[in-house]
C-alpha cells in the first residue's frame, strides 16, 4: 500500500494533533502516522505518577476566551476556543488520563485524517520523504514534520549508568522502596515527583546532579522545579534524612548487594566520595529518537544529540523540508521559555503552520493591513498585549510585528522574534516587534525592589510589554511598558502615552493627534526608550 500527501505529520500527541487541524482548516493534503492505538499515547505512561503539572484554571474573572488561554495550559487552539480541556475536569493539576480521553475526543470532533497502529521504521528520501511501516506500507510526503516528542531517555555517561533504575520503567509502589536508602539521579520534576512519592517509605534519599537547584518560581521556566513537587525541600533543610547533593556521578558499580556511587562534590574543593545506596534511580529526561532516519535524510543534532537541530522557523538544518513540532522545538529556546510544553508549543505550531503557508502556498503572513498612523497602529498593539495568550505563554520567544512600508502598515501576529532576525526578506524592512518579556530577577523573588513609574518602565521584573524598533536589521530603539499587578496596559499616562510617544517617533508622524477620550502628547513623560547608535 502506497499513500502520498503533502505533509506528513508523525505523531498524533498534542502537538501532531495541533498541526493537522490547522492544516485540514487551511484545506492542505496532509496525514498523520501514530503508533500508538490512539491520540495521546505518550500520556498513557507519563508522567509515571499519573498527575499533570499544567496549570487548569476553570475560573479566571474573564469572559474573553483569547484572555482565558492565557491561564488554561492544556486545551489545544481551535479558531473558535470550542474545545477546551476545562469542560472535562475542574482539577486545578488534572489527571493524564483525563488528558488522554480529550486528545482522543479532540481528533474525533475534528474528523483528523489519523492513521493509528502505525510505527515508523524507516525514513528516506529522494525528491520526496518516503516512511515505511513496520508491516512495508509506504507514505510519500512533500514535506515531513516530526511531533514525536521526545520518545528515548535520555542517559548520561557514567560508567555502571546500566545498572540502574530508570524513571521510564522504574516500579512506582512506594512499598517496594520500604526503609531503602535510595539516589536519585537529576533535578527537574520527574525527580522530585520520583521523591515526592517515595518520603514516607523511603529510608534516605539524596537527589543528585552537577548543578544547583533550578526553582520554576524564580526562572520562571516551567521545566524547572515547580512548588507542586517540592515538599522535598523542606525534608533536607529541616534534616529529616533526605538531601540534596551538588556532584559529578564518577562511577556506579555492584558490591555486597549495594549500589556503590562514587562522587565528586561540586562545591567543596573536589571532595570525592563513595556513597551506599539500596537503590538508584536516573531521572535525567529524554531525548528525540532519529534511528529510523537514512543517511539520505538524517537531521542533525544538538544539545548533547537530545534534540534536532532547527532553523527559526523550525525546519532542521540540514535536511530542506523536514520541520519539527511540539516538545522537541524547544532546542531554539531550551530551559528559557516554553517551548517543551503544551501551553507554549501550541503557538509555535500555528507559527509553524502559518510559515509553511506562506513558504508553500504563497499566503501571506500579515493578518491585516492598514494606514500606518499612530492611532491605527497604537489600537492594535494594545488590544494585542492586553489579550494574546501566545504571547502571554510565548514571552520574549513569539512576538507580534508591525512592518511598516511608506504610509501602509502589515501586522503580523506571534512568528519567532529570530525568524525576522534571521530572514533576508525582513531585514530591509522597518519592523516593530511587540513581546511579553520578564526582566531579570538576581536575588529573591519574593523581594524585589519595585520603580512603579512610566519612565523607569525598563526596570519592570514581571511581565510586561516591549517594544522594539528595527531598520536595516538592526534594532534602533526600544520601550518598555510599565509593569501591571493584573497584566492588563491601558493606563492613559502609565502605559498609553509611552506608546504613543515610541510610536510616533518610529512613524514619523511627529505629535500623535489628541483624542477626547486620551490625554494630548504634551511634555514628554513616557517610559525610557534606549537608543542604539549605529
Amino acid at each position: 500500500m502506497r499513500t502520498s500527501v503533502d505533509y506528513i505529520i508523525v505523531g498524533a500527541g498534542p502537538a501532531g494533533l495541533q498541526l493537522a487541524y490547522h492544516l485540514a482548516q487551511a484545506g492542505r493534503s496532509y496525514l498523520v502516522l501514530e503508533r500508538g492505538k490512539a491520540a495521546g499515547n505518550f500520556f498513557k505512561t507519563f508522567p509515571r505518577h499519573r498527575t499533570l503539572i499544567s496549570s487548569n484554571k476553570v475560573h479566571t474573572g474573564y469572559t474573553d476566551a483569547e484572555t482565558n488561554m492565557r491561564f488554561d495550559w492544556n486545551s489545544l487552539l481551535t479558531d473558535d476556543h470550542s474545545h477546551l480541556f476545562k469542560d472535562y475536569t475542574d482539577k486545578y493539576f488534572p489527571d493524564a488520563d483525563t488528558y488522554v480521553r480529550y486528545l482522543g475526543d479532540f481528533a474525533k470532533r475534528f474528523a483528523l485524517n489519523i492513521r493509528y497502529g502505525t510505527q515508523i521504521a524507516k525514513i528516506d528520501r529522494q525528491d520526496d520523504f518516503c516512511l515505511t511501516d513496520s508491516k512495508g506500507h509506504t507514505y510519500v510526503g512533500k514535506r515531513l514534520i516530526m511531533a514525536t516528542g521526545v520518545t528515548q531517555p535520555y542517559i548520561p555517561a557514567i560508567p555502571g549508568i546500566e545498572l540502574i533504575d530508570n524513571y521510564t520503567t522504574v516500579d512506582v509502589k512506594p512499598k517496594s522502596f520500604q526503609n531503602q536508602r535510595v539516589l536519585i539521579l537529576g533535578k527537574g520534576n520527574s525527580a522530585f515527583e520520583t521523591a515526592e512519592n517515595l518520603i514516607a517509605s523511603s529510608a534516605i534519599i539524596h537527589v543528585a546532579s552537577p548543578h544547583p537547584l533550578n526553582l520554576a518560581w524564580k526562572t520562571h521556566f516551567v521545566g524547572h522545579l515547580r512548588a507542586v513537587n517540592n515538599n522535598f525541600l523542606d525534608t533536607y533543610q529541616l534534616k529529616t534524612q533526605n538531601a540534596l547533593l551538588d556532584c559529578t556521578v564518577e562511577r556506579i558499580r555492584r558490591k555486597n548487594g549495594k549500589f556503590v556511587v562514587s562522587v565528586k562534590y561540586t562545591h567543596a574543593e573536589d571532595e570525592r566520595e563513595d556513597l551506599v545506596y539500596d537503590r538508584v534511580i536516573a531521572c535525567t529526561g529524554f531525548r528525540f529518537d532519529a534511528s529510523a532516519f537514512t543517511p539520505a535524510c538524517r537531521p542533525a543534532l544538538a544539545i548533547n544529540d537530545r534534540f534536532p537541530d532547527q532553523t527559526s522557523s523550525w525546519e532542521s538544518v540540514n535536511v530542506k523540508d523536514l520541520y519539527f513540532a511540539g516538545t522537541i522545538t524547544q532546542m531554539r529556546d531550551f530551559k528559557k521559555t516554553n517551548s517543551g510544553f503544551i501551553h507554549g508549543y501550541r503557538y509555535n505550531v500555528r507559527a509553524l503552520a502559518r510559515l509553511l503557508q506562506t513558504r508553500y502556498h504563497g499566503v501571506s503572513l500579515a493578518r491585516e493591513t492598514f494606514p500606518a498612523t499612530v492611532e491605527e497602529v497604537e489600537k492594535r498593539i494594545l488590544r494585542r498585549v492586553n489579550s494574546s495568550s501566545g504571547l502571554w505563554q510565548q514571552f520574549g520567544f513569539l512576538c507580534d510585528v508591525v512592518s511598516l512600508d511608506g504610509d501602509e502598515a502589515r501586522y503580523l501576529e506571534e512568528l519567532p522574534v529570530d525568524y525576522f532576525r534571521d530572514t533576508t526578506e525582513w531585514r530591509d524592512r522597518r519592523l516593530v516587534t511587540v513581546a511579553l518579556e520578564f526582566g531579570h530577577v538576581e536575588n529573591d523573588p519574593f523581594n524585589i525592589p519595585r520603580f512603579p513609574r512610566a519612565e523607569k518602565a525598563d526596570k519592570s521584573t514581571f511581565l510586561h510589554p516591549v517594544l522594539r524598533y528595527f531598520e536595516g536589521g538592526t534594532m534602533r530603539t526600544e520601550v518598555h511598558l510599565l509593569e501591571n499587578l493584573y497584566g492588563e496596559w491601558r493606563d492613559p499616562e502609565l502605559h498609553v502615552r509611552p506608546l504613543r510617544e515610541f510610536l510616533a517617533q518610529q512613524l514619523g508622524r511627529g505629535r500623535a493627534s489628541r483624542s477626547t477620550r486620551e490625554p494630548a502628547l504634551g511634555t514628554r513623560r513616557g517610559a525610557r526608550t534606549a537608543q542604539v547608535t549605529r
